[in-house]
């Protein structure tokens, strides 16, 4: 994380994970959770980095290695994607955008350095650069009735649509749906425009901008859930992040021969526990003996109290799920995208 960016967060009394360095609050978690359901915040998103993909053969390279057709990405869009294993499992999710011929992949933080050092093992004569973007530019989500208004005090363009992107200047503005977007600013700007933006919006932490995600069901791969899916599994189709008409990537046949065989018995669900949920933690069912039945993708403490999550459950047994075991206490599970 950069330094100066983690100096000033903490000046404005911001308290930080010792474990992830996720910046879990500003001295009132509850608070700032009620805020995130009913008023408009700005968090800083340091649980994902950014990779930059530049190059003439940047374009090409990415559409041949991601789930989603990069090759039709406009520059004023924004698209989800995920990269797969030969087996067809999620190694990586990312929120791609272009920035003038480049392109910027914002991915779960913990999975950044492995991913990128894996990506360049594909590179090989294709004329690609792959950069760490994480210390120099920082991404601020924004979410909440006032967010255009806050963006506008900010001196920022706002994207009219879902999945669009705006330039405004170094900085770029992706709107991921009608009330939430993601601010890529220059680390050496970002606490001027925090400052700005702060007028019209309450800062949070990470786990509020969780919360929000689970509450649009956006599902994030993180190293604790790595290989662990299919896209199909999470939902990604659903969300754009998949194409069934573009060429091969790796996974491709066990993606589409997942599809249309009509195979996926597993799902997005979101879960309401009393008891804390983490990403990766297994899922069972009493009514299934023999194995776990879903696990955790993305978890968040709710405002409303207890816990919810996203996760990937098999569709039989999502009536009667536990935590951790057959025994253990037990969640409630809805549809993300019911049937």
């Amino acid at each position: 994380m950069n330094p100066n960016w983690r100096s000033f967060l903490e000046s404005a009394e911001g308290n930080f994970d010792g474990e992830t360095s996720d910046l879990l609050n500003f001295g009132d978690p509850h608070a700032e959770l009620t805020a995130a359901m009913q008023q408009t915040v700005v968090a800083p998103l340091n649980h994902l980095s950014l990779i930059e993909a530049s190059g003439e053969d940047a374009k090409a390279f990415l559409h041949s290695q991601f789930t989603s057709d990069i090759n039709h990405l406009a520059e004023n869009q924004a698209q989800h994607a995920g990269w797969c294993s030969a087996k067809g499992r999620m190694q990586a999710s990312f929120l791609v955008w272009r920035r003038n011929e480049n392109f910027q992949l914002a991915l779960a933080a913990d999975l950044q350095e492995a991913t990128q050092k894996r990506l360049q093992m594909f590179v090989l004569r294709a004329k690609v650069k792959l950069n760490n973007l994480t210390d120099d530019i920082i991404l601020l989500g924004l979410s909440g009735p006032q967010a255009e208004e806050a963006l506008s005090s900010g001196g920022l363009t706002c994207p009219s649509e879902a999945m669009m992107s705006a330039q405004c200047g170094d900085i770029s503005v992706i709107r991921l749906d009608m009330q939430r977007f993601i601010v890529a600013v220059p680390a050496p700007a970002a606490a001027d425009l925090w400052q700005k933006l702060s007028i019209k919006a309450r800062p949070v932490g990470v786990p509020a901008w969780r919360w929000l995600d689970i509450q649009a069901g956006y599902p994030l791969v993180t190293l604790a859930t790595k290989e662990e899916f299919v896209p199909q599994m999470a939902d990604f189709e659903k969300i754009g992040a998949v194409s069934f008409h573009k060429g091969c990537y790796p996974g491709q046949e066990v993606v589409a021969r997942t599809q249309y065989l009509g195979k996926v018995k597993r799902h997005l669900y979101r879960l309401s526990s009393t008891q804390a949920l983490k990403a990766g933690e297994d899922l069972h069912s009493p009514d299934n003996p023999d194995q776990a039945c879903g696990m955790v993708m993305t978890a968040a403490p709710s405002p409303r109290g207890g816990f919810e999550a996203l996760a990937v459950v098999q569709s039989n047994f999502a009536g009667n799920v536990r935590l951790g075991s057959r025994e253990g206490p037990q969640v409630e599970a809805s549809a993300v995208n019911p049937a």
